[in-house]
C-alpha cells in the first residue's frame, strides 16, 4: 500500500461539461493545487483519473485539515479521506480491517455497513458480493463489531477501480460550482452591507474572477467604515483569491446631486452615477459585467422601476445573483461563508448620506434624465475615476 495519505475529490457540475470537460477538470486541478500551495501543502500532488481527483501528501500532515482547504475550492462537490489498496479482495479486506480498527479506537464505532461500487466492470466480483465479502473480513478482523444494515454507526464505502481500490467513510461537502477563472471577470460594487459580499461570492462560485469597487463619502463616512469593507473583501478573497478593490470618494457627486436635483430622486441619481463609474473602471480592468447585491423590492432603489432606470445608465450587463432571494436566505448564506458578523458592524456607508425622507420608488426615466441634464456627468465621472485609490485585497 502507498504510505502517503490520500483524499478523493469529486467534482459536481464539472462532470456534466461534455466536450469541454477536460478543460474544466484541468482548471479545477490547478485551483486545488494553488489552494494547497497557499495553505502550506505545496508537496501535495493532484492527479485526475476516471472523473475523480486524487490528492496525495505526506503521512505526517493532518488529513482533515488538507480536506478543509480543498472544500473551499469552487468546483469541488465533496472530499473523502481514504485509504488505498491493490484491486484484489485480500488486499482490500486487509486495508478495510485496518481502517475499521482505527475508527473503533478513534470514534468507538460498534456497528457498520459496507457499500461497494465496482467502477472497473472487468473486476470478477459484482458490487453486492464485494460488500458481503469485505464485511465478513471486517467481522473476522474486528471482533467487537456487528453489522447493522439499517442504522449503522458508520458506512464503509469500497470503490473498486482497475489499478487501485479505495476505502472511505466520510464525505466532506464542498460548495460545488465551477472552477475560478472559467467564466471571465466581473466588477462587483462592494459595500459594507450583508448583500454585496454574498453576491460577489456567488459569482465567484460560478467561475468568475473578481475585481471590486467601493464608494465612500468621507468625511461623512469614517475610515473605519472602509476598513470594514476591506475586511469583507478579504473574506471573499479567502475563497476566490486576491483581487483589486477600487475605492472612490462619491461625496463631490452627491453634493452636486443634492444642490441641483429633486430631493426624492437623490437615491436613484446617486445609483446611476455609481454604475457609470463602475462601468468605466470595469472597461479599464477588463471586466465584462457589473455585479451588485441588489434584491428586488428590498429598498427604494431596488424596485423594478428603479432597477430599469439604473440599468439604462450603463451599457455593460448587470448581474444580480440575489435578485429573487429572501433576505433570510441571504443572511444564512452570509453566515455560512463568514461575512455576516462583519457586515452587521454598525458603520455607515455612502448610501445613507443625504438619504431623502421620501425617495421615489417608481422613477420615470425621462424625468430622471431631465433632472440630471443640469450636471456635467462626464466630468464628474472622470474626476471620480481619476481620484480613485486601488487596494490589493489578499486572499
Amino acid at each position: 500500500m502507498n504510505e502517503e495519505k490520500i483524499l478523493i475529490v469529486r467534482c459536481g457540475e464539472v462532470a456534466l461539461k461534455g466536450m469541454n470537460k477536460p478543460y474544466f477538470e484541468r482548471m479545477l486541478a490547478e485551483r486545488i493545487k494553488k489552494r494547497l500551495e497557499k495553505a502550506g501543502y505545496a508537496s501535495a500532488s493532484v492527479t485526475r483519473h476516471e472523473g475523480l481527483f486524487f490528492v496525495r501528501f505526506d503521512p505526517s500532515l493532518d488529513q482533515m485539515a488538507v480536506a478543509r482547504e480543498i472544500s473551499k475550492v469552487f468546483g469541488v462537490a465533496s472530499i473523502s479521506p481514504a485509504v488505498e489498496a491493490e484491486s484484489d479482495m485480500d488486499s482490500i479486506g486487509e486495508e478495510a480491517v485496518k481502517f475499521m480498527l482505527r475508527l473503533i479506537e478513534e470514534k468507538g464505532v460498534k456497528t457498520f455497513k459496507v457499500e461497494a461500487k465496482r467502477a472497473d466492470k472487468q473486476f470478477p466480483i459484482q458490487s453486492p458480493d464485494i460488500a458481503r465479502q469485505i464485511g465478513a473480513k471486517i467481522l473476522i478482523g474486528c471482533k467487537v463489531l456487528k453489522v447493522d444494515v439499517h442504522d449503522p454507526d458508520v458506512r464503509i464505502f469500497v470503490d473498486v477501480r482497475h489499478d487501485q481500490s479505495y476505502i472511505y467513510t466520510d464525505k466532506i461537502q464542498g460548495f460545488g460550482g465551477l472552477p475560478l477563472g472559467t467564466n471571465g471577470k466581473g466588477l462587483v460594487l462592494l459595500s459594507g452591507g450583508i448583500d454585496s459580499p454574498v453576491a460577489a461570492w456567488m459569482m465567484a462560485k460560478r467561475g468568475m474572477m473578481l475585481e471590486a469597487v467601493h464608494f465612500h463619502s468621507y468625511p461623512y463616512t469614517s475610515p473605519r467604515a472602509q476598513e470594514k469593507v476591506e475586511e469583507l473583501a478579504g473574506i471573499v478573497a479567502s475563497y476566490c483569491g486576491s483581487f483589486r478593490m477600487h475605492v472612490i470618494n462619491l461625496l463631490p457627486i452627491q453634493e452636486q446631486i443634492v444642490r441641483n436635483c429633486p430631493e426624492a430622486e437623490t437615491t436613484i441619481h446617486v445609483r446611476r452615477f455609481m454604475m457609470k463609474i463602475a462601468e468605466r473602471i470595469a472597461k479599464d480592468c477588463g471586466a465584462m459585467m457589473l455585479i451588485t447585491g441588489e434584491n428586488l423590492g428590498q429598498v427604494a432603489s431596488q424596485t423594478a422601476e428603479a432597477l430599469v432606470v439604473t440599468d439604462e445608465s450603463v451599457s455593460l450587463p448587470v448581474m444580480r445573483p440575489l435578485i429573487a432571494m429572501d433576505k433570510v436566505d441571504i443572511i444564512e448564506k452570509a453566515q455560512e461563508i463568514g461575512t455576516f458578523e462583519t457586515s452587521i458592524e454598525p458603520y455607515e456607508d455612502c448610501c445613507t448620506v443625504f438619504l431623502p425622507k421620501h425617495p421615489t420608488t417608481k422613477p420615470k426615466l425621462e424625468r430622471i434624465k431631465a433632472s440630471e441634464s443640469v450636471l456635467d456627468i462626464d466630468a464628474l465621472v472622470e474626476a471620480a475615476v481619476a481620484s480613485q485609490e486601488i487596494i490589493q485585497i489578499r486572499g
